[in-house]
């Protein structure tokens, strides 16, 4: 069963390239935290077959977003120049359940904190901090009718604070020189083991893919100065992290807000991935209503997140759609290497739990409504009711029991994986 739904969900992709899915479960099998994250399909396809007391004809189609652990959080710097904290990596952001994304969050902190040894009595008072937080927040925007909550430098403190100082404190210098150098004036890509160089005919095609991109940025976001824009190296690139095995990828170094060397800016096109929830969302207006996943990754991202990346577009290479966004030197993920007793996790769960609520009830200027065309706050108050503390509690019951199966999972998975039982998988 577990070998059969990954292999399914990631065929085509293990296809194109068995060894980067090969390396991808090797992660997998590190320990279960990184199996459940690499393995989205497996829990939509249990929420397939779970009644959920908490869907209605509204709560059982909003903005998700679709894969969210404990480690998906993190820092960007938003259109209006404001670092911000918030929810990371919109690969797997569809319309769901809401309960789905906080099922997921919370079976993520405790299977880290079964990692951490901490008993389950913790595991369920850390897990009413961030749903009591959550709750809270949705209640904010149902009373105030604002969506102007975020997580900035001025109202936060702690972890999630030193998060966004240490994003405040990143230059594009050191971006620009990790990835690029420069030679004969003018700045171009390194080459290492990640990167290729393009061949004439790849080049045109991805600059011709990159041109259609521009016309997706909204005009509130797009720059009118004249140099912005102008290509100055493409390279392929591969090795984006546990979830992207398979799909090509490519980064674009533009001229930035003028022709100064340090102000140069790195894109990345990725190739959208099937989103986990689609596979066990059947409305079809949901799924006609997007072009391919690029479209679906960032018309998604905008209806979660305010004020998103001026940069993040789409375009197609090859019929296949592509997401675009910065390689942002002020991006930082939240680590929980430090995070190791209760009373240092708890504050954070709280934040987190709030800008879960932001991702549900808030959004960009220039998202579409057409699919949700109701108030996602004031849906979430009136299916929960009076029931807040049944609601708490039935979540925190769920996420402690599928932490548990997700280790046997794990355990299972790894056996398969050393036995070669996995098709599609090459064994060396």
């Amino acid at each position: 069963m577990i070998a059969r739904t990954l292999v399914n969900a990631f065929s085509s992709l293990m296809e194109a390239d068995p060894h980067g899915f090969r390396t991808k479960f090797r992660k997998m099998a590190a320990d279960p935290f990184a199996f459940y994250r690499g393995s989205a399909c497996l829990f939509y396809a249990d929420m397939h077959a779970m009644e959920d007391p908490w869907a209605d004809e509204r709560t059982d189609r909003i903005w998700i977003h679709g894969d969210l652990h404990a480690e998906n959080f993190g820092t960007y710097m938003s259109s209006m120049g404001s670092l911000t904290f918030d929810i990371n990596d919109f690969d797997e952001a569809y319309l769901g359940h809401f309960s789905w994304d906080l099922r997921r969050f919370v079976t993520s902190l405790a299977l880290l904190s079964w990692q951490k040894a901490l008993p389950e009595r913790a595991v369920r008072d850390l897990a009413r901090t961030y749903l009591t937080a959550y709750l809270e927040q949705v209640n904010y925007y149902a009373d105030a009718g604002q969506n102007d909550f975020a997580l900035r430098l001025n109202n936060t403190k702690g972890t999630i604070h030193d998060v966004l100082q240490a994003a405040k404190s990143s230059r594009r210098t050191d971006l620009l020189d990790a990835m690029t150098l420069v030679e004969n004036h003018e700045r171009h890509f390194r080459e290492d083991r990640k990167t290729r160089r393009l061949g004439e005919a790849e080049y045109a095609k991805v600059e011709a893919a990159f041109n259609e991109y521009l016309k997706t940025i909204p005009d509130s976001k797009k720059s009118g100065r004249e140099v912005f824009y102008t290509i100055k190296d493409i390279v392929g690139k591969k090795g984006f992290g546990i979830g992207s095995a398979g799909l090509p990828a490519y980064n674009v170094l533009i001229e930035g807000f003028n022709e100064a060397q340090e102000n140069d800016i790195v894109l990345s096109l990725k190739q959208g991935n099937v989103a986990a929830p689609s596979r066990v969302v059947t409305d079809e207006r949901v799924r006609n209503y997007f072009e391919h996943d690029g479209h679906r990754t960032v018309i998604s991202q905008r209806s979660l997140q305010v004020h998103t990346d001026a940069f993040l577009g789409y375009t197609t290479i090859d019929g296949v759609g592509f997401v675009v966004d910065e390689l942002s030197p002020y991006k930082r993920d939240l680590s929980w290497d430090n995070l190791t007793e209760p009373s240092e996790i708890d504050p954070v769960l709280a934040d987190l739990g709030r800008a879960t609520a932001k991702v549900h009830c808030a959004s960009d200027q220039d998202s579409d409504h057409d699919l949700v065309p109701f108030q996602t706050e004031e849906a979430i108050t009136k299916v929960i009711g009076d029931r807040r503390e049944e609601f708490i509690q039935e979540i925190v019951d769920f996420a402690v029991e599928y932490a548990a199966r997700v280790r046997r999972d794990h355990a299972l998975f790894v056996d398969a994986f050393r036995e070669n039982k996995i098709a599609g998988v090459p064994s060396t």
